[in-house]
């Protein structure tokens, strides 16, 4: 019996000393953590660390605290975080997370850390202190509470888009020419000494000009022409002063009409421009029955086509215009005459009966608008693409700026492109094309400063040009000035800026606001975007439709994108045919936290090794 008894005394004993160890001592082992996300994720330069957790009934003892500092470690190093305190719920003081020593505790924890390499390959942890009375008692790590760090929007690519001054060389040039001949009051017959005034002079001299005779070999005898510029049309357009007979007046208009086109057509003769008076046709005709073939050649008159004459008897709209620029005395009291009068013969009269004023209409006004105006239009076809390309590079001070930059548009030679933009912003400084093409041919080269210096030239001719704006934002983001970068594209309205900023808002983790700076494009980058914002299918059907579907980081993409659909046969393909393009991805690809959940599974695992 006594045996029995002390054996109940014992077990008792011994239930009471673990009760009371349960209270008296710290038994964390029980904790249970949830780390999310898991992996750690980096989002705009810095990782974002939420942690749940639970500590149940009878974990803590009341008098003691525990401080737990969670930590990022890495290879040769590691960063703690800010602290959490805890402590039982019998110390009065301290501000830490009371401990219920019946019933469950729950805490929370987060904390913003700035990204840094190192942490690509690391381990989320945590350091827990025992203490009582300030004294340690313990010192251990909890375990791992998540691997660390996935930093895909790392990958975006530097794929800015530069604008180019875009050339406006015309490939025909419009000319054209125009003169007057005047006629006395009442006649219609050309004087020869019209024929001979400075403006006459230049429109002869204008259609001659069109072609050029080519000589025999004694420099004798025309043996053909060489056609300078086309002429297109030539158009008189005949008058009669507003005074007189108004019928008469509309067959002395006419009559001068024709009078002038005689003598334009004298002159084309002369000076053997026939191609503009007649037309050759060449009619081959079969006879039916014996199948033989003819020839004949037609010529026509287009005179009649070629010119366009019109006449106005009256020119009440000639004598308004100069009325108002005249100092005729009663020059209003005129105008008004016209304004008031639809009638033309009551406005004749009435104008007449200012005998003061019509005495100086008819010395001043009249005789300029007795005339048949001529005008003549021609058209200049540029310089051939050999051509220009033969002259901007021996003698590109010749060419204008429009040349120049048609013939570097026409070449794929870079070095070529850089002299002829190098030469357009000598010889014409104040055209930005020139600075801004230049700096675009740099920043192919990668010479980044040379780009610079040039778009801020290009920037000093055309200040707040949207490309060059756009185009300095380049070099600010190549500099690694993210934010002088955003400035420049914002300030741009040009479309490769909203394109360019796509980039920026993916390394700011704004994927939505990268998605919207995508939109109708299929790139790399616009793919990332899409698939950091959460839709993997669009991100696939955009890299599938882009220029690097079969690139090395085009099929690394894919396999992130497959990863992340839990599609590891996909993901094994995809990045087996981006190390056989670029065999240093698969170093990046082993220690991919992207990869992590797949990488075990045989068909990753052996294309990772």
């Amino acid at each position: 019996m006594k045996t029995a008894k002390l054996t109940k005394k014992f077990v008792f004993m011994m239930s009471a000393a673990v009760a009371i160890s349960g209270c008296k001592t710290t038994d964390w082992s029980k904790v249970t953590y949830t780390s999310s996300p898991n992996p750690l994720e980096m989002h705009g330069d810095t990782i974002v660390i939420t942690v749940k957790g639970s500590i149940p009934a009878k974990t803590q003892a009341t008098k003691e605290v525990i401080t737990l500092t969670p930590m990022l470690k890495w290879n040769g190093g590691e960063l703690a975080l800010k602290p959490l305190v805890f402590q039982g719920e019998k110390i009065k003081e301290g501000k830490g997370i009371i401990v219920a020593k019946k019933k469950e505790t729950n805490f929370n924890y987060s904390e913003k850390v700035a990204y840094k390499p190192e942490m690509r390959v690391c381990e989320f942890t945590a350091k827990a202190v025992t203490t009582k009375k300030d004294k340690v008692k313990k010192e251990y790590m909890v375990p791992k509470l998540a691997d660390a760090t996935i930093v895909t929007p790392l990958l975006a690519a530097g794929d800015e888009r530069a604008v180019m001054g875009k050339e406006n060389m015309p490939r025909i040039v419009p000319m054209g020419i125009e003169a007057d001949i005047h006629f006395l009051i009442s006649q219609e017959n050309v004087r020869p000494a019209e024929l001979k005034t400075d403006d006459m002079k230049a429109l002869m001299n204008f259609l001659s000009g069109s072609q050029t005779a080519i000589k025999d070999e004694k420099g004798k005898k025309t043996i053909g022409y060489n056609k300078n510029y086309d002429i297109k049309g030539i158009s008189i357009s005949a008058y009669a002063s507003p005074d007189g007979e108004q019928d008469k007046n509309a067959n002395l208009a006419a009559d001068r009409g024709k009078a002038s086109s005689k003598e334009i057509s004298s002159f084309l003769k002369k000076n053997d421009l026939n191609y503009l008076i007649e037309a050759t046709d060449t009619v081959v005709t079969e006879n039916p029955k014996s199948g033989k073939k003819s020839t004949k050649i037609n010529k026509t008159n287009i005179e009649d086509k070629f010119y366009t004459i019109s006449s106005t008897p009256e020119d009440w709209e000639g004598f308004k215009s100069k009325m108002e620029a005249s100092t005729v005395p009663d020059k209003d009291m005129i105008l008004r005459i016209l304004s008031t009068y639809s009638d033309l013969d009551k406005r004749e009269t009435e104008i007449k009966n200012i005998s003061k004023a019509y005495t100086e209409i008819s010395d001043q006004i009249l005789p300029a608008l007795r005339r048949a105006k001529i005008s003549v239009s021609g058209e200049k076809k540029c310089k051939s693409d050999e051509l220009l390309a033969q002259m901007s590079a021996s003698m590109p001070d010749s060419l204008s700026i429009e040349e120049l930059l048609y013939a570097a548009s026409i070449t794929s030679d870079m070095g070529a492109m850089t002299t002829i933009f190098s030469n357009c912003a000598r010889i014409y400084p104040n055209d930005w094309r020139g600075h801004n093409n230049l700096g675009c041919m740099y920043l192919l080269q990668n010479k980044i400063n040379e780009a610079g210096a040039s778009f801020e030239k290009a920037n000093q001719a055309a200040a707040n040009n949207p490309a060059v704006l756009n185009n300095l934002g380049i070099v600010a983001m190549k500099k690694g000035d993210r934010k002088a970068a955003e400035t420049y594209y914002s300030q741009s309205s040009a479309p490769e800026a909203q394109y360019n900023m796509g980039r920026i808002n993916i390394l700011k983790g704004k994927y939505a606001a990268a998605v919207s700076n995508y939109q109708g494009q299929n790139s790399f980058n616009a793919a990332l975007a899409a698939l950091l914002n959460g839709n993997a299918d669009a991100a696939m059907s955009a890299i599938e439709s882009s220029n690097d579907k079969d690139s090395a980081m085009g099929n690394y993409l894919k396999a992130v994108i497959a990863a992340r659909k839990s599609d590891a046969t996909g993901a094994a393909n995809y990045l087996k045919a981006a190390f056989a393009k670029d065999g240093s991805l698969k170093q990046n690809a082993q220690t991919d936290m992207e990869f992590l959940k797949i990488r075990e599974i045989e068909a990753v695992k052996s294309a990772l090794n």
